[in-house]
């Protein structure tokens, strides 16, 4: 039974919350079994059981760990889906926990994928947006000699799949930060280039709070003294560890770019602002001339000269005018008008 390709829908299985529960033998699948033999299965020489669960309740996690007997802090890590990317060592088992993130409605949102890994079993378990893995089961079973290396193949797959998927979420945001960029250059930036600003940096941070975790547990999976992971699969883990890497300085590389065009939107304001004071002060300058001289004849003193000359009032208009003028054209030259 494939998982189902919608995000949010339930799959029509044995149980609520149980979206698949294969068996296979040295890579070949042998049949879709129910989960009350899934232990039994597993046991079995050269076969592995991949159970796939999405948003399980606490029954159908119960019932998974007393199939394989799973250690209960792991289960309720399980069932709280609010875990950072993690990976936890158990007597007989592994348990690790990823982060996914894909865009809905062109909004950053982010998901979970906890693995329980043993001898001879794989448990995926989603909680919150996150692709698919029915595309992961379907393209491991068409490459039967890679899925007969077992349970690490798988854990492989999925982990490889996750980071696969954080790639359109950068390319996405990419594009909004160099439509960003390019608008400071050529205007002001806005009150709603601001609040994108913070939120593509905020959506940044987020997902650098994923990638970075998921690092160090590729590089734990490729440690020799993990007892599930074979030693010809860890450099596949670490080809995965190199991807997150990629993943880490874009994302560095992006939140730089957003700081430098944030800072870049101060710096444009602050230039504006410049400019307006200036030429305020410049027609400021210029008005205060005939504000001044006809402050002073409006001061109604007797002995005023030029108040009792034929061409006192041709003579004053002209030298405020030109007076004017100069200033205008000072101004204008040295750039503040």
């Amino acid at each position: 039974m494939d998982e189902v390709a919608h995000l949010h829908s339930r799959p029509a299985a044995t149980g609520a919350g149980l979206v698949a529960a294969v068996v296979y033998c040295k890579g070949v699948k042998i049949a879709d079994i129910d989960l009350a033999e899934a232990g039994d299965w597993a046991k079995r020489p050269d076969h592995v059981v991949w159970i796939g669960l999405f948003e399980p309740d606490v029954d159908l996690l119960e019932r998974v760990r007393v199939q394989f007997s799973l250690h209960p802090l792991a289960i309720e890590d399980a069932a709280k889906a609010h875990q950072f990317p993690k990976l936890e060592e158990f007597d007989d088992s592994l348990f690790i926990v990823a982060r996914t993130a894909q865009l809905e409605d062109g909004r950053l949102a982010f998901g979970e994928t906890h693995l329980f890994v043993g001898q001879g079993y794989v448990v995926s378990v989603r909680h919150g947006p996150s692709r698919s893995y029915s595309f992961v089961r379907e393209r491991a079973e068409a490459r039967a000699q890679r899925l007969s290396e077992g349970e690490d193949f798988i854990v492989y797959a999925i982990l490889d799949f996750i980071v696969d998927n954080y790639a359109p979420v950068l390319d996405s945001i990419a594009d909004q930060v160099d439509d960003i960029e390019d608008h400071v250059l050529e205007t002001t930036v806005g009150q709603h280039e601001i609040e994108q600003l913070y939120t593509l940096r905020r959506d940044l941070l987020r997902l650098r709070n994923v990638v970075v975790p998921l690092q160090d547990v590729c590089r734990r999976l490729e440690r020799s003294d993990i007892v599930f992971i074979d030693p010809a699969m860890r450099p596949h883990f670490r080809d995965v560890r190199d991807h997150l890497r990629r993943a880490e300085e874009r994302i560095d590389t992006l939140r730089e770019t957003l700081a430098f065009a944030f800072e870049a939107s101060l710096m444009n304001a602050q230039m504006q602002q410049t400019n307006i004071s200036r030429r305020l002060a410049a027609w400021a300058a210029i008005l205060a001339v005939p504000t001044a001289i006809a402050g002073i004849y409006g001061m109604n003193f007797e002995h005023m000269p030029e108040l009792k000359w034929e061409y006192g009032y041709y003579v004053v208009l002209a030298v405020t005018i030109t007076i004017c003028v100069i200033l205008y054209w000072r101004f204008r030259k040295s750039g503040w008008l």
